[in-house]
């Protein structure tokens, strides 16, 4: 991943910490060429008020620590499960039901995943 991607990342990351985001987890599709994207920052809320106060943050730190800004968001209006843009970076902020259903982590077998501890 380059650098610029890392960033984002980060400051996804830091945003999603911010406001106590739970079982945050990075896959790593850099070297998977059918990708659609670099990278998938994963998370879980746990009520529709927590995921937007989550994606707000993400947004916030994103746009003031790594000057990135998502070209969509989608999902807000219901907030079981956001999914933010970020051209090489797509977040995915669930409930836990919504989260377990989808199982993004293992949709993508061949992706590297990196689990965040939860600070509490």
């Amino acid at each position: 991943m380059d650098i610029q991607t890392e960033k984002i990342i980060d400051q996804i990351q830091a945003g999603l910490q911010e406001k106590k985001g739970r079982d945050i987890v990075i896959a790593d599709f850099s070297d998977i060429p059918e990708a659609i994207c670099r990278a998938f920052v994963i998370a879980s809320g746990n009520s529709p008020s927590h995921i937007q106060a989550l994606a707000d943050s993400v947004e916030e730190f994103a746009r003031e620590k790594a000057g990135a800004r998502p070209t969509a968001v989608d999902g807000l209006r219901n907030a079981q499960w956001v999914a933010m843009d970020y051209g090489e970076v797509i977040v995915h902020i669930f409930l836990p039901e919504a989260r377990d259903f989808y199982d993004l982590e293992h949709l993508w077998a061949d992706a590297a995943l990196t689990e965040i501890p939860n600070l509490d």
